[in-house]
């Protein structure tokens, strides 16, 4: 049942006609409601963030980070137009916008991976279109006061992953804050924030990219080691085979690498092995644990392998990859 503001709001858009619009919630994360809305023949999206996340833990945040996501969708439109769903209606002051429903046909990243399907196009995919994103607002004055939503990005990111994990894994605490502190004070290009499998959809030649309310003028490592991670962690769920998931990681820098040129470099790549293990201990630890890590064994082989990891990091990609490999090769099924 749609409330009846929400119904009027849409309504004075000029979206709907009828009384009584189809309406349908969709899987989309903890922070947001997210539904699908069916007039006549129109369908159509509308996202409304949440002040509390659906999640275990007690995590607040301000749901004006939803003017933030409206505003990512009209950059990206320009930036990578083909990647992003067409904007249909925005207020800022609304707490909700209107998108475009794209279809069927789409599958989702993270389902596929899931399933065992580790396509390396879409990887490629993947790493091209957020080295584009990187590449078009590296350093540019406008997006930088545009995306100035540190706040935004310290509530959603660095509180309840670094700062979170931090106070819960004693034995890497001063990593993790270090890691916090940088990455506050580092401003680069814009960062969707949470460039996820499960925010990718995929069809043949085509990725669209979903879920932005994170959206940041930072470090664009934070995203590489956001995908990064999680093609890291799904490796454990394959652990009596996991090389066709790892190397997705390579496919995926590479085309990356490619896509935001010059500014590719050792420097970036170190941050990003950096962040990536930050990343994979705060899946087990931090306020957003994912889901499908659910013996105590796997999240122990996380833990152990950061904790040994995080005070010298890997020099690179690579070699990150190549120890995860042997780590979880350990964890095969006997």
């Amino acid at each position: 049942m749609i409330e009846p503001e929400l119904l009027a709001g849409l309504r004075s858009a000029g979206l709907i006609a009828s009384s009584a619009p189809r309406v349908t919630p969709l899987n989309g994360g903890v922070s947001s409601d997210i539904l699908l809305v069916e007039d006549h023949s129109r369908r159509f999206v509308v996202k409304r963030a949440l002040a509390k996340l659906k999640v275990r833990d007690d995590w607040y945040a301000d749901i004006g980070r939803n003017r933030v996501e409206q505003d990512f969708l009209a950059y990206a439109a320009r930036a990578v137009p083909e990647s992003v769903p067409g904007l249909l209606y925005a207020d800022r002051n609304a707490g909700w916008f209107a998108m475009e429903y794209c279809g069927e046909g789409w599958r989702n990243w993270k389902s596929e991976l899931t399933a065992g399907r580790f396509e390396a196009a879409t990887a490629r995919l993947a790493g091209e279109t957020l080295g584009r994103l990187h590449f078009a607002s590296w350093n540019e004055p406008a997006v930088r006061e545009r995306f100035d939503t540190l706040v935004n990005f310290r509530a959603l990111r660095i509180e309840p992953y670094l700062v979170t994990t931090a106070d819960r894994v004693a034995a890497v605490r001063g990593e993790l804050l270090a890691e916090a502190d940088r990455l506050a004070v580092t401003r680069l290009a814009l960062v969707h924030g949470d460039y996820s499998p499960k925010n990718l959809l995929v069809a043949p030649n085509r990725l669209l990219v979903l879920d932005a309310e994170v959206a940041w003028f930072g470090d664009p490592a934070f995203d590489v080691a956001f995908l990064v991670n999680h093609l890291l962690l799904k490796a454990l769920l394959r652990a009596e085979r996991p090389q066709p998931c790892l190397a997705l990681v390579a496919e995926a820098w590479t085309a990356y690498s490619a896509a935001v040129g010059a500014h590719a470099g050792a420097e970036l790549e170190r941050r990003v092995v950096r962040l990536a293990l930050c990343l994979m201990l705060a899946r087990v630890h931090g306020k957003s644990p994912v889901e499908y890590l659910t013996t105590d064994e796997q999240r122990r082989c996380v833990t152990d392998f950061v904790a040994h990891h995080l005070p010298a990091p890997p020099s690179n990609l690579d070699v990150l990859v190549q120890a995860w490999s042997e780590r979880v090769g350990s964890h095969r099924p006997r």
